[in-house]
């Protein structure tokens, strides 16, 4: 990046020969990037701020450009909240798939929810928090079949997997795969018709107005080349390195289950159940041995919600408060797993010490454990707050999809167990 800060600092739209020392380079990390997904061509790659951005214009964009009186998405359970919360804004109806305990959609799910007002059909690529890889090439199959557009969410494989599929649209997140935080892109199809977010300039053949993040364009482009090259082998040893970690932690520690672990993953990504102990006080005994992790909860207006993700694979609330997520990267190699393999033996075996659940302990050993999760002392914050399921929701979540009410403003039913919104609430 430095380079390019300080010898093509002009305006990739500019018409001088600075502007146009920083177009070549934006267009070099274009044709980059365009490699990295499979793009047929490098207009079809479109820059953006991040994954977040890149699913909000795949999927607004396709809604509002239909002309369609009814519209309707479908997406799973298991999706990031920024492809949630942005189908749950559309002026569409959305289906939620469900996933089993193998953390997976069934393609067949997803063809029984079509309908004739199917606009969209968006389904990750591979889960961020337990890894598991999606039937991408059956699903964007059933699309093509149904004449629906398919978006695939791949902030969580750009670099680690090969795209094999024909996607309509899909995401990446340069930070993901070596590139700073704060710059991404949306592959878009040709011909596919996408209404812009924002209104302004002709930037991004008017797909996504604004200057360009030329630098950090740069540092994707070159972050995708060496994933290019790469990725193959890094895939290879990082799945090793999991599997060392998994192995160790699992004949180490009592009382463990690792989440999907029959399933194909990424091979970075693995995702554990220590039953009996908090996972943000676990979280909190690594930092401070050293070692960065984070548990399956989302923090939300101070309360502390299970990870949807997790009780979409049947896990219970409290289990699912109970796993840590554990990611791997091009720095670690063997010695520092087995270093985070004797802190998490270590952690696991002072926390449990420590809880009523695993050993009986009292409640003011239980009041340690919740002031180590919540900072402070007094009664422990609701594990249920700000939940707007009900009763039979909640238990339907467990066994059949994960709790995305939190990121649903209207209304929902269940139907033949898949969750289908019937409009926004007035």
């Amino acid at each position: 990046m430095l380079p390019v800060l300080n010898e093509a600092y002009g305006n990739a739209s500019s018409i001088h020969h600075y502007g146009q020392a920083a177009r070549q380079r934006l267009e070099l990390a274009r044709r980059q990037v365009q490699a990295l997904v499979g793009a047929s061509k490098p207009t079809e790659v479109v820059f953006t701020s991040g994954g977040t951005e890149s699913n909000n214009l795949a999927i607004t964009g396709i809604v509002n450009a239909s002309t369609r009186s009814r519209k309707h998405i479908i997406t799973s359970t298991i999706e990031h909240p920024a492809v949630l919360a942005v189908c749950d804004a559309a002026d569409a109806e959305v289906t939620y798939v469900p996933v089993g305990e193998s953390g997976v959609v069934d393609p067949d799910d997803v063809r029984r929810a079509l309908r004739p007002e199917t606009v969209l059909i968006t389904i990750m690529h591979a889960n961020n928090e337990i890894g598991t890889v999606q039937p991408v090439e059956e699903l964007a199959a059933i699309a093509r079949e149904a004449a629906v557009t398919f978006h695939c969410d791949g902030v969580q494989a750009a670099g680690k997997l090969a795209l094999n599929a024909t996607v309509d649209l899909y995401t990446i997140s340069g930070h993901k795969f070596g590139a700073p935080k704060g710059i991404g892109a949306l592959y878009v199809r040709e011909k596919i018709k996408l209404a812009p977010l924002m209104r302004g300039g002709k930037q991004e053949r008017e797909r996504r107005p604004g200057t360009e993040n030329v630098p950090g364009a740069v540092a994707m482009g070159r972050a995708a080349g060496w994933a290019v090259e790469n990725f193959q082998n890094e895939a290879i040893r990082l799945a090793g390195l999991r599997d060392r970690l998994e192995r160790g932690v699992a004949e180490a520690v009592p009382g463990v289950r690792i989440n999907c672990r029959e399933s194909t993953r990424t091979p970075n990504t693995s995702n554990i159940l220590f039953e009996g102990i908090e996972g943000e006080a676990m979280v909190i005994a690594l930092d401070l041995k050293g070692f960065a992790v984070s548990s399956g909860a989302a923090c939300s207006s101070g309360a502390v919600e299970p990870s949807h993700v997790l009780t979409a694979i049947g896990l219970k609330r409290e289990e699912a408060r109970s796993c840590l997520r554990f990611s791997l990267g091009r720095q670690n190699n063997e010695d520092q797993v087995d270093r985070l393999i004797d802190a998490v033996v270590a952690s696991a075996a002072h926390l449990r010490r420590l809880s009523p659940v695993a050993v009986g302990g009292s409640q003011s050993a239980r009041r340690t454990v919740d002031q180590a999760v919540t900072g402070r002392s007094g009664e422990p914050r609701s594990r249920h707050s700000g939940n707007t399921s009900t009763p039979d929701e909640i238990a339907d979540d467990a066994s059949r999809g994960g709790d995305v009410s939190r990121f649903f403003s209207g209304k929902f039913t269940v139907v033949h167990g898949i969750k289908s919104s019937t409009g926004r609430a007035e």
